[in-house]
């Protein structure tokens, strides 16, 4: 792939002001059991489907999250539009869950919190951080740059990494890329690992405006309430994802029962594979139970003893 420097006319065609729209902070709740992105194509493709719905609406992301079983956005809009946004995002990938999984809507009945967010007492500037800062929250990595499912690698950085232009592909090309039929700019970026650039769609320059500077954000970063939550934890070191958990568990199923999958276990068993969670991975009650699909307090019941 070749790197198109400075090279993103797409982008500059962009109509944006603070002071015209406002600025909402879109969070999903936490499925307690379940989640959205089960392994890397998932997490492409809701990649590829937040630079859609943006891109095709002409809605504003300053920022957002992916995590395995929530995400947030930061966007430039009315607080209506970012609820349609929302909901498109739960439309789209859900319909992508049911043909690659089989599983049903379960995204749509997701409860959505939508808070708007004045740019004047730097409360921007904090939403920003808070989202950006949710992977480092939850012991997934030691620093927000270290998360590929988000935008924070968009902003302040030197040169556009190494990337192709989406016209480059043929059509049904695009279409297995992108698993969707949109019809996009030809001059849109995809990266070498095959999505969207955030910086593509992303006002990078005007966020990084609001920030001034690259030590000015890492301050935000490092005094969000969610880095907060990180020290406050008696957890030092990253947790395993979901994903790596997840993957293993047919595994475990395999080595100690002999038998496929955790849909089979019976209750002793199940408890078994719960305590096995939680001493090989160090997984704790909410994530256990959101893999197994398994009530929090019943994982709960099964820890009591371990």
């Amino acid at each position: 792939m070749r790197n198109f420097k400075n090279q993103m006319p797409w982008l500059s065609r962009v109509s944006y002001s603070s002071g015209t729209l406002e600025f909402q902070l879109v969070t999903t709740d936490h499925l307690s059991e379940g989640i959205w992105f089960r392994d890397d194509q998932d997490f492409k493709i809701g990649m590829n489907y937040v630079a859609i719905i943006a891109i095709s609406s002409g809605i504003i992301v300053l920022g957002f999250i992916l995590m395995s079983n929530h995400v947030h956005l930061v966007l430039q809009c009315s607080r209506e539009q970012a609820n349609w946004f929302i909901n498109e995002l739960k439309r789209r990938y859900s319909e992508y869950l049911h043909h690659r999984y089989g599983t049903d809507d379960f995204l749509r009945h997701i409860a959505v919190d939508i808070q708007a967010v004045a740019i004047e007492d730097e409360s921007l500037e904090r939403a920003l951080a808070y989202t950006i800062m949710n992977c480092v929250a939850a012991n997934i990595c030691l620093a927000a740059n270290d998360y590929p499912w988000s935008s924070v690698g968009s902003y302040f950085k030197v040169a556009v990494p190494k990337c192709m232009r989406l016209g480059e592909l043929s059509i049904t090309a695009r279409r297995r890329l992108l698993h969707s039929r949109a019809v996009l700019p030809d001059d849109v970026l995809i990266g070498e690992d095959g999505y969207i650039l955030p910086m593509a769609y992303i006002p990078v320059k005007f966020v990084e405006s609001i920030f001034r500077t690259p030590k000015r954000l890492n301050y935000f970063l490092m005094n969000s309430s969610k880095a907060k939550k990180r020290l406050a934890s008696d957890e030092r070191l990253p947790s395993f994802t979901d994903q790596v958990v997840l993957a293993a568990i047919p595994d475990l199923c395999r080595s100690l029962f002999r038998k496929q999958s955790a849909a089979v276990l019976s209750e002793e068993e199940m408890t078994e594979l719960v305590k096995q969670l939680r001493r090989r991975f160090s997984s704790d009650v909410h994530q256990i139970s959101r893999l197994l699909g398994v009530e929090y307090s019943k994982v709960t019941r099964m820890l009591e003893d371990f």
